[in-house]
C-alpha cells in the first residue's frame, strides 16, 4: 500500500470516528434529557415568570423576598423540590459586591412548565435562547400577556444589563415602591421598534417608577423571572 493510500484511509477513519462520536453525543444528550424529566416527575419546570406581583410593585423585599416569592409560587404549582432564585441583579451596598442575575440561577438547562427548553446553559440564555411569549410561561403553564393583548405585562423586572450583570436601576435593590427606576426586559421580544433593546428579554428600558401604577404605565405588572438552580 502506498503512503498516499495510507493517508487517505487514515483520514477516512478519523472522519468516521468523529461522526460516530457526534452520534453518541447526540444520543447521550437525549438520554440525559429524558432521565432528567423522569427524575423530575410530572413537573419538569425549572423556569417561570411569576403570575402575580407580591403586592408592593418593585419592592420585593430585596433579593431574599423575591426568592421567597418564587418558592411559594413554585410550591403551589407542584414544583417545590428545587432551589428557586429570582433573575434579579443588585448594586453594591456597604462595601458588598454587586450581585449579577446571571450568577444566581445555576447552570441550566431550564424548562418551562410544559417541558420546553429555553436554554441549555447561561451562555445560551444570554445569547441565542428560546425565550419568547410562547415559551416564557408562568408557573401555571399559562402565557403571560404581552404587547397587543388587552393587558400588557411584557415588562419583566431584572435590573440587569444584556449580559446578566447588574444595571444601575434596581429600585433600590428591590426595596422601593415609590420613586426610582428598574431595568426591565420584554418576555415577548416585542417593543416600539426592532432595535436590540426593544427585543431583549432581560434589558429593554428603565421603568418610570417603582410602584405598581408606574410599572403598569409602560406595560408591566411587576412580574419577574424565576429559575431553578438544581
Amino acid at each position: 500500500m502506498s503512503g498516499r493510500s495510507l493517508k487517505v484511509l487514515t483520514v477516512l477513519a478519523l472522519v468516521g470516528g468523529l461522526a460516530a462520536c457526534a452520534s453518541v453525543k447526540s444520543t447521550f444528550k437525549s438520554s440525559v434529557e429524558s432521565l432528567g424529566q423522569m427524575l423530575q416527575g410530572d413537573n419538569p419546570m425549572s423556569f417561570f415568570i411569576t403570575s402575580v406581583n407580591p403586592g408592593r410593585g418593585a419592592d420585593l423585599g430585596g433579593l431574599a423576598g423575591a426568592d421567597s416569592h418564587c418558592r411559594k409560587l413554585a410550591a403551589a404549582a407542584g414544583a417545590p423540590d428545587r432551589i428557586w432564585r429570582a433573575y434579579l441583579s443588585a448594586n453594591p451596598v456597604g462595601g458588598a459586591s454587586a450581585v449579577n442575575a446571571r450568577d444566581r440561577i445555576g447552570n441550566g438547562p431550564w424548562r418551562n412548565a410544559k417541558g420546553d427548553i429555553l436554554a441549555y446553559n447561561s451562555a445560551e440564555l444570554h445569547g441565542s435562547n428560546n425565550l419568547n411569549k410562547r415559551t416564557a410561561l408562568n408557573e401555571k403553564g399559562e402565557v403571560v400577556p404581552g404587547r397587543g393583548d388587552p393587558r400588557n405585562d411584557h415588562d419583566i423586572l431584572t435590573g440587569s444589563m444584556p449580559d446578566g450583570t447588574a444595571a444601575p436601576q434596581t429600585c433600590n435593590n428591590w426595596t422601593a415602591s415609590g420613586e426610582g427606576s428598574a431595568i426591565v426586559g420584554h418576555h415577548d421580544r416585542i417593543g416600539l421598534n426592532d432595535l436590540p433593546p426593544a427585543l431583549s428579554w432581560n434589558s429593554s428600558h428603565p421603568t418610570r417608577g417603582c410602584g405598581l401604577d408606574a410599572l403598569r404605565s409602560t406595560g408591566g405588572g411587576g412580574l419577574f423571572y424565576c429559575f431553578a438552580t438544581n
